[in-house]
This record gives structure tokens, C-alpha cells and sequence, in this order.
């Protein structure tokens, strides 16, 4: 006998409960703000950069991400602190070197043109055939009319420092080069040339000063006039130099060409200075570097003929020798 089926119920999993969190996070989700909306109906490009400023605004304009920033008490205070220091830095600098250094009175050593160039180292190496040696002269536009010696540019005797520097500096670089092409060349020798170099200067300016102080030479403009025509031997020293290591080619750089040449170039500056430093030394009583119009006394007068006459020929001799012997005797001095 058959039992009756019965339909079993299907068995049903319990159903699921999730957990719920106890704690919910105070921290608020990081999210990049949205993008500007755009304006015109034309979507930007990008956002936060390559972004041209408001109309309007130039280069003034400063960014909404830095607008806090600048607006802040404390930075605005520190800019103004960071101005004020690096003002007060630039006034004492200028100051200073105002104080020995008449920056001013320089730039009129510098103003030369190419023709005043040329015309002046023609003058420095053949001197015997110019004329006049007086400096032009021609009142100042300040307002005041006071009477100024003219500018290099416009005036070929005027004194300059632009061709002493360049002297200076063709001599350290020509003084190595004549040795390298000798064979003697070390890499120590550029700053002996350039030492060799200075001293000579500053033993010279050591000269002038005591000059000054005992030629009671008072006027400021006559000291840069001094400091400007003891740069010219460097003209001379630089011919001498280079004809004596053409004439020489492959014998080295000494022989007797070298020192005729020397002897030429020492007469010819000393000839230069001479007349030139005449009005320096010995200005009339109208002159404009002659302060207060004083009446130079002849004992005076005759001191100072005596001092332009000792650097013009003793001192200038002593100093081309030994910056021309350097090379002419074949570098022995500067190999060491």
C-alpha cells in the first residue's frame, strides 16, 4: 500500500542583518570644490590654471587661492619689514661708497666714444707732434654757469679710465698668452701677472697720495685726473711687449729689439704725462681744478715741477721696467 506524499516545505535562510555603525566621523569628506561655472555659455579649459585674469585687472591681478594670504595682517606686515631692510641696506651701501668713491665724477672718466679712443692711443704712443695739451673748457648746465673741463667724448685731452682698464686687462691676458706660446705657460701664472699688475698700481697711487699731501693738492677732480693718466704706461707696456715677441718669433720674447722698443714707448710716456699733467700740477689761477681762484706761491709752484718731473721720468721708468721685464727677459720673473 501506497503512502500519500506530502509536499515538504522548502527550507528558508534567517535573514540578513547588517551592522549598523554606532560611531558616525565629525570629519567632513575632502572633495575638490566643483569647477567655476562657466560664463557665456563656453566651458573653461581648466581649472585653478591657465586661466587669463579679469578685464580689467593686468598684472595686478592676484589669484582667489593666494587673495588670503596677502590680505593677512601678519604677511603684510612682514613685506613691509623685508621692504624697509633692503631700503635701508641700499641707502647705507651707496653711503659708504659715496663716501670714497665720488661715483658721480667717474662716469664723466668714462664717457669716450671710438674716435676719442684712436685719437688718444695715437697720442699716447707718438706724442711729440700734438698740439695744444689744454684741456677744453665750457660752462656747466646745472644753473649755476660754473666753468667744467668737457668730457672725453669731447675733448681728445681729456683724461679717461676706460683705456687704463682695458690696458690693464690686455696686459695680464697678452702677458699669458706670450708665455703659453713660449712653452711657459701654468696655471698659476694669470694671477701672478694680475698681482705683479696691482701692486705696480697701488704703489703708484701710494706715490700720488703723498704727493697730494705734501703738493697740498685739494681739488677731488685733480686726484681722479692723477689716477687716470698712471694707467697709460699699460699702452706702452702692451706695444712693447708684442713687438718684441714678433721680432723675436721663436727665440723667446727677449733680445735688444725688445728694449729699443721699451726705450721708445718709456720716452714717449713720460713726454705724455709731462704735458699733460701740467695743468694738473701746476694750474693757473683761472683754472676751473684751482678751487677758490688761490694764487699758487713760487716756492710751492716749483715743488710741484719738481714731483712732475721725478713720476713723469724716475717713477714711470721703475714701473714699465719692471712690468715690461716680465716678458722682454723671457718670462723668467713670472715663471717662478
Amino acid at each position: 500500500m501506497q503512502r500519500p506524499g506530502y509536499a515538504v516545505p522548502p527550507a528558508q535562510s534567517p535573514p540578513l542583518h547588517h551592522p549598523v555603525p554606532q560611531h558616525v566621523s565629525t570629519v567632513p569628506q575632502l572633495r575638490s570644490p566643483p569647477p567655476p561655472a562657466a560664463q557665456n555659455g563656453q566651458q573653461q579649459a581648466g581649472y585653478g590654471y591657465g586661466q587669463s585674469p579679469p578685464q580689467g585687472q593686468g598684472n595686478n591681478y592676484v589669484h582667489p587661492a593666494f587673495g588670503g594670504f596677502m590680505n593677512d595682517p601678519t604677511a603684510q606686515m612682514g613685506f613691509q619689514i623685508g621692504k624697509s631692510a633692503v631700503d635701508a641696506g641700499q641707502q647705507y651701501m651707496e653711503q659708504n661708497f659715496n663716501r670714497y668713491v665720488n661715483v658721480s665724477a667717474l662716469k664723466h672718466y668714462f664717457n669716450v666714444s671710438n674716435s676719442y679712443v684712436i685719437n688718444k692711443l695715437y697720442i699716447v704712443l707718438f706724442p711729440w707732434r700734438h698740439r695744444p695739451w689744454s684741456r677744453q673748457q665750457a660752462r656747466s648746465n646745472d644753473g649755476q654757469g660754473a666753468i667744467e673741463f668737457l668730457p672725453p667724448r669731447e675733448d681728445v685731452n681729456s683724461p679717461d679710465m676706460y683705456i687704463p682698464l682695458m690696458a690693464f686687462v690686455t696686459y695680464i691676458l697678452l702677458s699669458t698668452l706670450i708665455a703659453g706660446l713660449n712653452g711657459k705657460f701654468e696655471p698659476q701664472l694669470l694671477g701672478i701677472t694680475f698681482s705683479n699688475a696691482s701692486v705696480i698700481i697701488l704703489l703708484e697711487l701710494v706715490v700720488l697720495w703723498l704727493g697730494r699731501y705734501l703738493l697740498n693738492i685739494n681739488s677731488e677732480s685733480q686726484i681722479y685726473d692723477l689716477v687716470a693718466y698712471s694707467g697709460y704706461k699699460f699702452v706702452g707696456v702692451i706695444f712693447t711687449i708684442a713687438v718684441a715677441a714678433v721680432f723675436n718669433s721663436g727665440k723667446g720674447t727677449g733680445g735688444w729689439v725688445g728694449w729699443v722698443v721699451f726705450a721708445y714707448t718709456y720716452m714717449a710716456n713720460a713726454f705724455f704725462l709731462l704735458r699733460s699733467l701740467k695743468y694738473v700740477l701746476l694750474p693757473s689761477d683761472s683754472a676751473p681744478g684751482n678751487p677758490g681762484m688761490q694764487t699758487i706761491a713760487r716756492s710751492q709752484r716749483s715743488r710741484r715741477t719738481q714731483f712732475l718731473f721725478i713720476y713723469s721720468y724716475l717713477v714711470q721708468f721703475a714701473f714699465m721696467w719692471w712690468l715690461s721685464s716680465l716678458d722682454i727677459s723671457g718670462g723668467k720673473k713670472a715663471g717662478k
